[in-house]
C-alpha cells in the first residue's frame, strides 16, 4: 500500500541558495524551532463527564496516552531544527533546474553498471549533504520524537513538470541479524512501501554483492530524490557479517558524500563502537553533529529541572481516577523519579498502570505505596536497567542500554482486558447509570468528595423529579441547599469543599500524626492508610479484597508449609 502522493505546490523561501530549486520550494514554509516543536503536541481533554463513566469506558481513554503523550522539551526543538537543515541543505547541491541532479543520476547510472561505488562521470558533481547520528538509551523517546518530527512533513511529493516523485524522507530498521545486505532489503521494501514499486524484487533477490546493491540504493536515492535516509537501531549492526567497520563506515560516508544524500543514524550507547574506534571514524560518521538523548535530569545545576516538572505536570493532569489528587505532590514527584530514572517511557506506562491498578482495586486514587508496588510487580523486566542508571556507573548502564521490554507492553494489555473482562460495577458506577441525564452526573461528581455518595444521590434524584429537565447550574445550589438544610455536620458548613480545598487537607492531613482523628474525617487520610482503605469500605468496597490484594494479609498456609 503506497502513501498518498502530493502534488508539488512551490513557494519561495527567501534564502538565495533555496529558491528557484523545486525540491526545496516544495516543502513546508520555514517555521521556528520552538513552533515546530509546539505543533507537535497532543492535545487530550479529561473532563468530569469522562470520569464520569464506567472503569470499561476510561480504559480505554487511558490506554492511548502510551503511545500519543509528547511534551515537546529543548531536545525535541534542538532535533527539529537540524532535520530540517539536513533536508533543505541536502537538496542544494541536487537542484534539477541546474542540471546538479541529473550528473548525480548519470553518476548513479555509471555505478550501476560498473558495480563500483566509486566510479562516476561528472567529476565535478558535488555534495552538501550531512549526517548525523542520535544515541540514546531503550526507551529514552528518540524514535518517537523522530517519528513525529518526519511525520510533520509529506513523505512523497509529485512534480509533474519534472514527473518526478520526491521521497522527502525514508526510514528504515536494522535488522537483528546485523548485516549490511539486511539494510539494503529494507531500504528496498521501504521505497516499495511509499510508492507502489517492485524494487526488492528487481533488485533485492538476485545474486549480487554488497557494493551493487549500494550502487542501485544511490540512484534511487536520487532517482527519487530522497531527502534523508533514517536507519533505526544501528547497534544491532554487527562487525563480522558487515565486513567490519570500515566497511560500514565507508557505506555510511559513501552514502552522504558521493551520493549527497543525508543520513541519520539512531541507536542505543552501544552503537558508539562503530564510530568512535578512532578519531577519524568518530569525525566521519558524526558529521552534522551527534546527539546523546540522555533521560530526563531531575535538577540542573542543584535547581529543579523545570522540564520534568512540566512534563509529569502534564501528565498529572491526565487521570480519569475519580479519587484523584489535582495536586502533585513533591513527595509523590521524588518517588515517581526514583522508581522511573528520568526514562520518558517508563514515567508514562508508570503512570498508566497506576491507575489501572487503582480503578482493577477500587481505590481511584495515585499514592506513593499504589506507584511502588505496581513497580515492584509490573516492571520488573526493567529493573535491572533502572538500577544500573541509580548506581550512575557508566558500565553497569552500557551493560542494560539496549534492554528491550515488550513485557511491559503485555502487561498493560493485559491489566486493560482484566478491567474489561471484569464488567464489576463499583458502587459510584452503579449510582451514575441510575442517572437520566448528564446534568445530575456532573452534579454527582462534583460532590461527591464533599457529601456520602448514597445521601447525595438521593436528593440529586429528588430534585430533577421535583424539575425534570433542569440544567447543571440549576441543579447544583438545589442540591446544596437541600443537603445543607439536611444537618450534614461539620463536613458540610459554609457550602461544599472544593477540590482543591480537600486535597490541601490530605496533604496537610499527611503530615500530621493522625491520632484521635473522627471517622468521618478518615476519608481526608492518604490512600495507603488503613484508615482511609476502611472507610472506603463502608461504602461498598470489599476490604478483605482490598487487603489481598495489597498484600497485607498473612499467608498462612505458606507460612505453616
Amino acid at each position: 500500500m503506497s502513501y498518498i502522493k502530493l502534488q508539488a505546490v512551490y513557494r519561495k523561501t527567501g534564502i538565495e541558495h533555496s529558491d528557484g530549486n523545486p525540491l526545496i520550494e516544495s516543502l513546508p514554509p520555514l517555521r521556528s524551532s520552538y513552533e515546530e516543536a509546539k505543533s507537535l503536541r497532543e492535545d487530550f481533554n479529561f473532563d468530569d463527564s469522562m470520569r464520569a463513566q464506567s472503569a470499561v469506558h476510561r480504559v480505554h481513554h487511558l490506554v492511548p496516552i502510551v503511545d500519543k503523550f509528547f511534551q515537546p522539551m529543548a531536545s525535541h526543538m534542538q532535533l527539529t531544527e537540524k532535520i530540517s537543515v539536513m533536508i533543505r541543505s541536502g537538496y542544494v547541491a541536487r537542484n534539477p533546474s541546474t542540471g546538479d541532479l541529473q550528473k548525480h543520476l548519470q553518476n548513479g547510472y555509471e555505478r550501476m553498471q560498473r558495480g563500483d561505488l566509486k566510479a562516476f562521470r561528472f567529476e565535478d558533481s558535488k555534495s552538501s549533504a550531512q549526517s548525523m547520528t542520535l544515541i540514546g538509551c531503550s526507551g529514552s523517546g528518540k524514535t518517537t520524537s523522530l517519528n513525529r518530527i518526519l511525520s510533520s512533513y509529506a513523505q512523497v511529493i509529485y512534480h509533474p513538470e519534472l514527473n518526478l516523485e520526491q521521497v522527502v524522507y525514508l526510514k528504515i530498521d536494522c535488522s537483528h541479524n546485523g548485516s549490511l545486505k539486511e539494510i539494503c532489503f529494507n531500504y528496498f521494501r521501504g521505497l516499495d512501501r511509499i510508492l507502489g514499486s517492485n524494487y526488492q524484487k528487481t533488485y533485492g533477490f538476485k545474486r549480487q554483492g554488497i557494493e551493487t546493491m549500494l550502487a542501485v540504493m544511490s540512484q534511487l536515492a536520487n532517482s527519487h530524490a530522497l531527502g534523508v535516509l533514517v536507519i533505526d537501531e544501528i547497534q544491532h549492526l554487527s562487525r563480522s557479517r558487515s565486513g567490519g567497520s570500515e566497511e560500514m563506515l565507508n557505506f555510511f560516508v559513501t552514502l552522504v558524500n558521493t551520493i549527497g544524500v543525508p543520513v541519520i543514524l539512531i541507536g542505543t550507547p552501544k552503537a558508539r563502537e562503530i564510530f568512535e574506534k578512532d578519531l577519524r571514524s568518530a569525525r566521519r560518521g558524526a558529521g552534522f553533529g551527534s546527539i546523546f538523548w540522555d533521560p530526563i535530569p531531575k535538577e540542573i545545576d542543584g535547581k529543579p529541572n523545570q522540564e520534568w516538572l512540566s512534563f509529569t505536570s502534564k501528565l498529572w493532569e491526565l487521570q480519569v481516577l475519580r479519587d484523584r489528587d489535582v495536586l502533585l505532590s513533591e513527595s509523590l514527584l521524588d518517588v515517581w523519579y526514583e522508581l522511573s530514572q528520568g526514562v520518558m517511557d517508563i514515567v508514562v506506562k508508570l503512570f498508566v498502570l497506576s491507575q489501572l491498578r487503582a480503578m482493577a482495586i477500587g481505590h481511584e486514587r495515585i499514592t506513593e505505596g499504589l506507584m511502588r508496588k505496581v513497580y515492584e510487580d509490573e516492571l520488573k523486566p526493567v529493573h535491572p536497567m533502572l538500577e544500573a542508571l541509580r548506581s550512575g556507573i557508566p558500565e553497569k548502564i552500557a551493560r542494560y542500554s539496549d534492554l528491550v521490554v515488550p513485557e511491559m507492553d503485555k502487561r498493560l494489555i493485559q491489566l486493560t482486558e482484566e478491567i474489561v473482562k471484569s464488567g464489576a460495577l463499583s458502587e459510584t458506577d452503579k449510582i451514575l447509570s441510575s442517572f437520566v441525564s448528564e446534568d445530575e452526573k456532573r452534579v454527582f461528581m462534583t460532590l461527591k468528595d464533599a457529601y456520602p455518595t448514597p445521601l447525595l444521590a438521593k436528593t440529586i434524584r429528588e430534585v430533577f423529579d421535583l424539575k425534570p429537565g433542569v440544567t447543571f447550574q440549576e441543579l447544583m445550589p438545589e442540591v446544596v441547599l437541600l443537603l445543607q438544610g439536611q444537618g450534614m455536620g461539620e463536613g458540610s458548613k459554609g457550602g461544599r469543599r472544593t477540590e482543591t480545598q480537600i486535597n490541601s487537607t490530605k496533604k496537610t492531613n499527611s503530615q500530621l500524626a493522625k491520632r484521635g482523628l473522627k471517622i468521618s474525617d478518615w476519608e481526608l487520610l492518604d490512600g495507603d492508610d488503613f484508615r482511609y482503605r476502611f472507610f472506603k469500605a463502608r461504602l461498598g468496597q470489599d476490604f478483605y479484597q482490598d487487603l489481598k490484594a495489597f498484600g497485607d494479609l498473612l499467608d498462612v498456609e505458606r507460612l505453616i508449609g
